[in-house]
């Protein structure tokens, strides 16, 4: 398949691999943030890291929508869907998220809510037009890339008359979340980064500008990079070459798709329904302004926490659960005690084992194995032989 195939090259990924060994100096650890969890997967699924110097190490971050959505947010839904009866509808991997009490929407939804999975903001607007007896919501979340859908469909509502739809928004920003992670290693509170893989959904919206002020201020390189193989293995060849001749700027490897003005189109609907909020909790991060998007007033109608009287309450992660600290990058999925054990994806703890995006999920289907020490192994075997 065009633009899938040539990106998984086995023997170019070889050459792009040795040139990273060659490149790289001895004496120096290069450590780089894969922002998205669409990279982390890439490199769990593809055996990148098998590829890499044992002094170039990748460290996942908090680039999965799903993994930095809040409790708090998602006990609005399911108080959405219990105590006000609307038909709520969100994305697949939202459904599992886990909530206070030993909830989450499956589970309310078994215990009589009307909560559906949809693939589409659209899919919820339509059910909104086939069942107008019914308040329908929309729990919508997700960063830049699946923001312009939403203000789509709530333009679409406004311009029908539907009263019986509204969006309880959840839509987060990348370029606060970068800065976060800065600020962060600065205050030894997040893992101290050498640069970035950028992200390659969210880019081809907002394009690759945004990202031009952390090279500058931080003094940190960025490298825009695809979700295939050879474009994770490219961008990190790319900043090992910036980190060892001194230079921090923002470069794109994922040209096919991303300009640097971005989208201007989806920037401007989501400009005309969208406005920034003062504050929003992310989990792992706290609470950042500026972070996060809310509807505006022109289309409070449609904004289900106006609608409907939603009070946000902050609720602290389940306390052995690290996906804070995995988030933040200070923690890896194997520094958990629960990771594999209690917390699995059929019995998720944490949001990070969730999302296929999310770390812990991308490591236990990937890379559990590679963690078990060769002593230990050998060990549970001949015991199991005895």
């Amino acid at each position: 398949m065009k633009y899938i195939d040539e990106f998984r090259d086995g023997a170019l990924a070889k050459h792009i691999a040795e040139r990273i060994a060659a490149e790289v100096k001895p004496d120096h650890a290069y450590r780089f943030m894969e922002f998205c969890g669409g990279h982390t997967h890439a490199i769990s699924r593809y055996g990148v890291l098998e590829l890499l110097p044992p002094n170039v190490r990748m460290i996942h971050g908090p680039g999965c929508p799903v993994c930095v959505l809040p409790i708090g947010r998602v006990d609005l839904a399911i108080e959405l869907a219990l105590q006000h009866d609307v038909i709520l509808c969100t994305y697949g991997d939202t459904m599992r998220v886990p909530a206070s009490g030993g909830l989450s929407l499956t589970k309310a939804k078994a215990r009589g809510g009307d909560i559906r999975m949809v693939y589409s903001a659209g899919d919820a607007l339509q059910l909104a037009r086939d069942n107008p007896g019914k308040q329908v919501v929309f729990f919508a979340i997700g960063f830049e890339t699946t923001t312009p859908p939403t203000a789509l469909v709530i333009r679409d509502a406004a311009r029908e008359g539907l009263n019986n739809f509204s969006v309880m928004c959840s839509h987060v920003l990348t370029p606060p979340a970068i800065r976060a992670i800065l600020d962060g290693a600065e205050a030894h509170e997040t893992a101290e980064i050498e640069g970035f893989v950028g992200p390659a959904h969210v880019s081809v919206v907002i394009g690759s500008d945004p990202y031009a002020k952390f090279a500058q201020e931080y003094k940190k390189p960025v490298v825009i990079a695809g979700f295939e193989p050879l474009d994770v293995l490219q961008a990190i060849l790319m900043l090992v070459r910036q980190v060892n001749e001194g230079r921090t700027e923002v470069e794109n490897e994922f040209t096919r798709a991303v300009t640097p003005q971005g989208n201007l189109n989806a920037q401007a609907v989501m400009d005309d329904v969208f406005e920034l909020r003062e504050a929003f909790e992310w989990r792992g991060l706290g609470t950042m302004p500026h972070s996060a998007l809310q509807i505006r007033e022109k289309y409070h109608a449609f904004d289900a926490e106006h609608r409907f009287g939603l009070g946000y309450r902050s609720v602290p992660d389940n306390k052995a659960c690290e996906c804070g600290a995995i988030l933040r990058g200070v923690k890896e999925p194997r520094d958990c005690k629960i990771f594999g054990t209690v917390c699995t994806p059929e019995n998720p703890i944490g949001s990070c084992m969730v999302s296929s995006e999310g770390a812990c999920a991308a490591h236990y289907t990937y890379g559990r194995f590679r963690d078990i020490p060769v002593v230990a192994a050998s060990s549970e075997h001949e015991e199991a032989q005895a």
